[in-house]
């Protein structure tokens, strides 16, 4: 959810039908400069990337609108067996570089949703160029993700008067137009659902924590260390490869004689 498009996640998994990425970004004149609706993936991971292009003003119920309903089908047909959500503050409204209009309770919201899944989840921050906001942003997150009310006053520290005139946890939004009209959005949406109905479940999940039978002749030999002199440097075991750029020490010594 930050407002920059997820471009090096996305291309990552782009050709694999193993990680479904999604992203809701600002697009058109503004960095990445990708993120089609269009850009679905491509051989085996063709309708695994899913784009949600925005623009300028966006506010909490228009994400909400779209936010929930792609989410939601995507948990519904693809049935990830962990989510990385990535939770970028710029996106707030006052960002010195982003363009919409979320309060921290529309950014959160996001969160919430993904949370009531109960799948395994790891929050990340991300962007947020206006810096008073991202620790507001990441407070209120983390107390959404475990389930604590927190106070609006913030408490004093030594960081207090970075946070004035209201020293108060949640910020007024602006009033900013919002260029994303409901047609606009309800038409992306349909795409994107449509999209998503060529999607199946993830499947077998990668097997970790197989352990592997080193062949004796690989293994180390043990050494005895308190055979070794502390003061006197030990000869590496390691044999030299013929491919190596630099000589043994041996080989350099007798270069030198």
């Amino acid at each position: 959810i930050d407002i920059h498009h997820g471009d090096g996640v996305e291309e990552a998994f782009y050709t694999t039908n193993r990680v479904m990425t999604a992203s809701f970004h600002k697009f058109g004149e503004y960095f990445p400069g990708t993120g089609d609706v269009q850009d679905v993936g491509a051989n085996e991971g063709k309708n695994y990337a899913i784009n949600f292009p925005l623009r300028d003003g966006m506010d909490d119920a228009s994400f909400k609108s779209i936010f929930r309903p792609v989410i939601g089908k995507i948990m519904e047909v693809f049935q990830p067996g962990a989510v990385v959500l990535q939770c970028g503050a710029d996106s707030l409204s006052g960002d010195r570089l982003g363009c919409f209009n979320l309060s921290l309770k529309g950014h959160a919201d996001c969160v919430e949703y993904v949370k009531s899944f109960g799948i395994p989840t790891l929050v990340l921050g991300g962007g947020g160029y206006t810096l008073r906001n991202v620790p507001r942003c990441w407070t209120y997150e983390t107390a959404v993700l475990l389930g604590v009310d927190i106070k609006d006053a913030l408490p004093y520290n030594d960081y207090f008067e970075y946070y004035g005139p209201d020293f108060r946890l949640h910020m007024p939004v602006s009033n900013m137009e919002n260029l994303n009209t409901p047609e606009y959005l309800e038409n992306v949406k349909i795409q994107l659902l449509d999209i998503l109905k060529n999607v199946e479940p993830v499947g077998v999940q990668i097997q970790t924590g197989n352990t592997v039978d080193t062949p004796a002749a690989l293994e180390a030999p043990e050494a005895d260390e308190d055979a070794k002199n502390p003061d006197e440097r030990q000869a590496s075991e390691k044999k030299e490869h013929p491919a190596e750029h630099f000589p043994s020490e041996t080989a350099m010594d007798s270069t030198d004689s």
